[in-house]
């Protein structure tokens, strides 16, 4: 657990961790990242209540002005616990009881995943779309779905993994505020060849408040992790490839890539008759002469592998009609990128 002013919530979230029915040994492991509230004071209270309940716990941290970071804390707190298996908690969040006890059970089959599970959010039906979205994907999908703007197929608040495999990714990044760590965490696990898990089963209270670390994040620096690794994991190795949407993001997304993923852009397609009819879209600030000049095709016409840069469930469900009925195989011939 890296916990930052993390007082308002900590005794619920302390709570849980009591709470918890696994019968095998656990250990807490906090790293304190400069708190100036009440954090520490609470941890001290209850660092006694849980080894009354057979738990292990371990505290640190540093009283510098500034944090130095989840990343950092995060890593501190692995490298300082001494468990084989390793449960990430947030200290605005709420575990279900039986939390530890059925990850762990997922984490010693699938030794070399990340394992993740459903969750819910506090306050209800707060980033209702993104809920149903992570909660619904299908096992298949927490591969395909891994370049999409929500981020890792599962959450990081709900990872547990074997610490073989935290050790062999090597860490989260420790760039400080501003550094999607669990993203790059994430996509350095994936080109190493490991799984993804999740247990069917919410066992998280995900909290959505203001003050959440994810709020530090530009969406520009995720959109360029994103951009990197749907290059590095789809593109590079492809002959060529057509972009779903010719509006704002389809065009980002085209001037995001590398220019000799660029001139594998074979055409865009779109619904929009207005835009189908200028018959190509042209890259104005291209320093190649002659300037790109891509097709524009009604999406019925696309050619596959296709890249697609609407956003779901935002249409009233005339996209997802539209997708299905060009019978793709999602993961082959086409990849959600929004």
């Amino acid at each position: 657990m890296p916990v930052h002013n993390g007082g308002q919530w900590l005794e619920e979230c302390l709570l849980s961790v009591v709470s918890q029915t696994f019968e095998g040994r656990v250990e807490l492991s906090v790293y304190n990242d400069g708190s100036k509230d009440e954090t520490l004071d609470i941890l001290k209270k209850w660092k006694y209540k849980l080894e009354d309940r057979g738990i292990t716990v371990i505290i640190s941290g540093h009283e510098d002005e500034v944090p130095r970071g989840v990343g950092f804390a995060k890593n501190r707190a692995v490298n300082q616990s001494t468990g084989r298996c390793l449960c990430f908690l947030d200290a605005d969040d709420v575990m279900h009881p039986n939390r530890i006890s059925r990850q762990y059970s997922a984490s010693c089959v699938h030794p070399s995943a990340i394992v993740g599970c459903k969750f819910h959010r506090e306050p209800p039906d707060s980033t209702k779309r993104f809920t149903e979205w992570a909660n619904s994907l299908s096992p298949m999908q927490l591969y395909t779905q891994v370049y999409t703007s929500h981020g890792p197929t599962v959450i990081m608040p709900t990872w547990c993994c074997m610490r073989q495999v935290f050790d062999r990714v090597g860490g989260f990044d420790e760039g400080g505020k501003g550094v999607p760590e669990d993203l790059i965490f994430f996509y350095h696990h994936l080109e190493l060849g490991g799984q993804i898990v999740r247990v069917d089963q919410d066992l998280l209270m995900y909290r959505y408040h203001p003050h959440a670390t994810t709020f530090s994040i530009e969406e520009d620096t995720i959109w360029a992790v994103r951009v990197a690794f749907i290059q590095r994991q789809v593109l590079d190795s492809s002959t060529h490839f057509s972009i779903w949407s010719v509006g704002k993001q389809g065009k980002r997304f085209f001037r995001s890539l590398s220019p000799a993923n660029q001139a594998k852009v074979q055409m865009f397609c779109d619904v929009d008759e207005k835009k189908i009819k200028k018959q190509f879209y042209t890259y104005e600030k291209s320093k190649q002469r002659p300037k790109p000049k891509i097709p524009i095709v009604h999406f019925s016409q696309v050619k596959p592998p296709v890249i697609i840069c609407v956003k779901m469930n935002l249409t009233g469900g005339s996209f997802e009609e539209n997708l299905s009925s060009l019978n793709l195989v999602e993961g082959e011939d086409y990849f959600h990128f929004n």
